[in-house]
């Protein structure tokens, strides 16, 4: 952290991307904070992506706790070669009763409640779960504290959807409902710049990695 150290003044450069693919992924069911390992397929993605990040001169990655980010992570440090570190507030969404079931299933099953509560923007809280409000809070919270901790660094952050997206339509204003037009597309990195003064700035789809 020798170069981050020297420019104190600078703002925090963070690029936020997705763990890879798991075999829940595959089969389109819904993880929340239950953790399934990397699918083969999701192992191969995120070695091939650490190699296309390589030339980013990161100082750092920082990443969920969950097991299929932190192998992502130290897939992607392969390459990388940066200092590794985790976060549990990082974690996803905890998806409650419905965790493991597929939003297909959900729809058909209880499609009026999922519905309504989809209008309910950020404040959309699964049975038995957590709400988006609380992911966000504690999603910010954390790089706050990496921004006050490596002034200046360039940090890799290795998370899940439900968390970039609360970071990221934030930053753009979001109300999170249905109505909204996607914004993110899959398997791209996010920039997030932020500290020195001045107000945190987003850049989404920076960089595709598939």
């Amino acid at each position: 952290m020798q170069r981050a150290m020297s420019q104190t003044a600078a703002a925090t450069q963070f690029g936020l991307i997705r763990h890879a693919p798991t075999a829940w992924n595959l089969k389109k069911r819904i993880m929340g904070q239950m953790d399934p390992a990397l699918a083969p397929v999701g192992e191969d993605a995120a070695r091939r992506w650490g190699r296309r990040l390589a030339s980013e001169n990161w100082d750092s990655i920082l990443s969920s706790d969950s097991h299929r980010a932190v192998q992502t992570a130290e897939l992607v440090n392969l390459s990388v070669r940066a200092e590794l570190h985790t976060d549990t507030r990082l974690q996803e969404q905890n998806w409650g009763r419905w965790s493991g079931r597929r939003l297909s299933e959900i729809r058909a099953g209880a499609k009026d409640r999922l519905e309504a509560l989809e209008q309910t923007g950020w404040r959309f809280r699964p049975p038995g779960g957590e709400d988006r409000r609380s992911v966000r809070r504690r999603a910010f919270r954390a790089l706050a504290e990496a921004v006050a901790r490596w002034p200046g660094a360039r940090i890799l952050v290795v998370t899940h959807e439900g968390v970039i997206k609360c970071l990221v339509y934030h930053l753009r204003g979001r109300r999170f409902v249905p109505s909204e037009a996607p914004l993110l597309l899959p398997y791209h990195l996010h920039r997030i710049t932020a500290g020195a003064g001045r107000p945190w700035r987003v850049d989404v789809n920076a960089i595709d990695l598939r």
